[in-house]
């Protein structure tokens, strides 16, 4: 499909609608169609510009989801199962090191675009490089933020323990890469080896705990910062109870069920606007419709309220809204339009019984006291966020394969540029945000953490959706010797910081911050210089 640019402008549309390398699979818009075929050639800046502005807005819609939906209602739904934090692994501000909520939150939209490019052979190499791209990102320009921001005494065992896993899980992928393919136990053994850094995770705290007196002593400076039982809140400020819950009256008062439903439905709190500068009140314009959207469709539960954020109206209006959402995305609405028996579409039978249920649950409930079974609720949020989750991904995929096209960049530039930068803001804005709040150790451990949740959930997971009982393995070409600049790259930061952090007695500074800051320029440089054939591989 990289030809269509060699050839004439008046034959663009043809190439496209008549190549079948040219289809995008899934997605609700044809953006190759678009940019060859409804924009004229002379507008072709034009589309290139709306199409990085949907990019930045796709990157926002996954942030948001995740952060305030996604991660809220995987936390309601471990409170529910009577399960600790730690128990089910992923604890929002647990120094588990790594193993976090704040890692699995700006995890979920990398592991969801893994799994979109890995269902097609023509974008593996998006996957590939973005959890690379993102892996070398993370681990020198996050990391190396945290040491100049705040220059600390990193926890030696937790360090040691994880850079070792993410090496393994580095050279796992190397050697698949090598092979080209991906075989159902390879893909099982990427997911056995993330259960086994959780029980690992899990049992070195165990020990700590008990080494110290479940907590009671004060940490040393090979130690976490804070006792692996406590929590703080999280620095990002941003939860289920952003929209005004803060101004909530002293004494309880009788609010009719459209009151309940407009005030829950606003996304927006007027007087904390007014105290936010504008460059906060301009980033809040653009989130609004997406959170008004969200907030239509995903219930979100919090164990932490007294009434779990219980708004009847509103989650009665989720019983409709959350299935519908559901069928309508999956794969792209393909099951939602099927007609019954060619008659009655599946979203129609869908609306009639969600109706109905909605109905039924307005009626037995009242406003002031969550029902028993409210803790579905988190379950229903968790899939409809997934499903929001998804689509975007598919969105974003897709368009970066468009861009690809245009600029005729392979898919791995692409995935360790964009997509890796994209899908990493959160990374680096909560951890360098935590080690500005004093927790520089957790903020560094989240570095590894996050990445080796990425790396082996993302390819296990992605590749193992992608087989059949007809083929069971995945086949992984590189498009580009960029991969394997991308691998070595990856592989000689993770050795650097592994020899050059314990020979400075963990003790990070600012020259330390530095080096890879410089170390990651360089890597981009001789990047974007194989890609465009400046340095060439044998």
């Amino acid at each position: 499909c990289w030809e269509v640019r060699e050839h004439n402008s008046s034959e663009w549309c043809h190439f496209i609608r008549s190549n079948p390398d040219c289809q995008l699979d899934g997605g609700f818009l044809n953006y190759l169609d678009g940019v060859f075929c409804v924009f004229p050639p002379r507008l072709l800046p034009l589309a290139v510009t709306l199409y990085a502005l949907w990019l930045l807005y796709l990157f926002i819609i996954l942030a948001v989801t995740a952060e305030k939906f996604f991660c809220p209602n995987l936390s309601a739904i471990s409170t529910n199962l009577k399960l600790s934090h730690n128990v089910a692994v992923f604890s929002l501000t647990s120094p588990l090191h790594g193993v976090t909520f704040l890692a699995f939150g700006n995890g979920a939209p990398d592991v969801f675009s893994a799994v979109v490019a890995f269902s097609d052979p023509r974008t593996a190499g998006l996957a590939i490089g973005a959890i690379f791209g993102a892996g070398v990102f993370v681990t020198t320009v996050v990391a190396g933020g945290i040491a100049l921001v705040k220059p600390f005494t990193a926890a030696s065992r937790p360090f040691l323990r994880d850079a070792i896993f993410y090496m393994v899980a580095v050279f796992l992928t190397f050697v698949v890469l090598y092979l080209g393919r991906i075989r159902l136990g390879e893909a099982l053994g990427y997911l056995g080896l993330y259960m086994f850094y959780v029980l690992t995770v899990v049992l070195c705290t165990w020990i700590h705990r008990r080494q110290r007196g479940d907590g009671l002593a004060p940490p040393g400076p090979w130690e976490p910062e804070m006792p692996t039982d406590v929590e703080e809140p999280d620095p990002s400020g941003t939860n289920s109870g952003d929209y005004g819950e803060e101004y909530r009256p002293l004494l309880p008062s009788q609010e009719t069920s459209l009151r309940i439903l407009t005030t829950a439905l606003s996304p927006l709190d007027y007087r904390k606007w007014r105290r936010k500068p504008w460059y906060w009140r301009l980033f809040k314009v653009f989130k609004v419709p997406v959170e008004l959207v969200l907030l239509l469709t995903v219930p979100v539960v919090d164990p932490d309220k007294d009434d779990l954020n219980w708004r009847r109206p509103l989650n009665c209006l989720h019983i409709l809204t959350s299935p519908l959402l559901c069928v309508l995305t999956l794969k792209s609405g393909t099951y939602g339009l099927y007609q019954i028996q060619g008659v009655f579409p599946v979203w129609g039978l869908v609306t009639l019984v969600a109706s109905a249920l909605a109905l039924i649950i307005f009626i037995t409930t009242s406003n002031e006291e969550p029902p028993k079974y409210h803790c579905v609720f988190a379950f229903l949020g968790f899939l409809a966020s997934a499903m929001w989750i998804n689509a975007a991904a598919t969105e974003l995929v897709n368009i970066l394969r468009t861009l690809g096209i245009i600029f005729q960049l392979s898919n791995t530039v692409l995935g360790l540029t964009l997509l890796a930068w994209g899908n990493s803001i959160g990374d680096t804005f909560s951890d360098l945000t935590m080690a500005r709040q004093g927790y520089p150790r957790m903020a560094f451990s989240a570095c590894f953490g996050g990445i080796i949740f990425n790396i082996l959930v993302g390819v296990g997971l992605g590749c193992l959706l992608q087989m059949t009982s007809s083929q069971p393995l995945v086949k992984l070409e590189p498009d580009s010797p960029l991969v394997w600049v991308l691998a070595g790259a990856l592989g000689l930061s993770l050795m650097f910081s592994f020899v050059t952090v314990p020979a400075q007695c963990f003790q990070l500074g600012r020259a330390y911050g530095v080096c890879l800051l410089s170390y990651y320029l360089l890597f981009l440089c001789v990047a974007l210089l194989t890609e465009f054939r400046v340095i060439h591989f044998s």
